[in-house]
């Protein structure tokens, strides 16, 4: 994908992420998980969210409005690339702390769509069934493959 993003850093295995929002609100550390949740297929969990400074501890559901959007989310995408590289081209879950936050994710998703498409098959889960996904639909949760 050739979007806009920040510069992140991986740990030593490639599993997780960081990297610093930059807006009105300041300078925000986000942190980015995979964690492997299913073995055949393999499946892995993409967490994401805010940590905190003092402690480190990583919220899924804060808001941090640092006009940032479509940045922050191009960046977690290209994590998904990587961490691929790494793993193989394996499922990767996702969804929100909430459902307006999976809403914010979905139109994230849609907005981005043309870019996203050229290197990813999407899914989305509906009423406990995938299918592959479309705009304007709304979803409880994605399933991202690499092609």
């Amino acid at each position: 994908m050739n979007l806009e993003r920040y510069p992140y850093f991986a740990s030593n295995d490639f599993k997780d992420y960081e990297f610093y929002s930059d807006g009105p609100k300041g300078r925000i550390r986000k942190v980015i998980m995979y964690t492997k949740i299913q073995d055949n297929p393999a499946m892995y969990n993409l967490s994401f969210g805010d940590a905190d400074v003092e402690t480190g501890i990583v919220y899924d559901d804060v808001i941090s409005n640092n006009q940032d959007r479509d940045t922050v989310l191009a960046t977690v995408a290209n994590t998904i690339n990587e961490f691929c590289d790494h793993y193989g081209n394996h499922w990767i879950f996702a969804t929100g702390s909430t459902q307006s936050r999976t809403r914010l994710y979905q139109m994230g998703i849609a907005r981005l769509w043309r870019e996203i498409n050229i290197d990813f098959d999407v899914y989305g889960e509906k009423n406990g069934k995938w299918q592959p996904f479309h705009m304007g639909v709304n979803y409880d949760a994605f399933l991202v493959k690499r092609r």
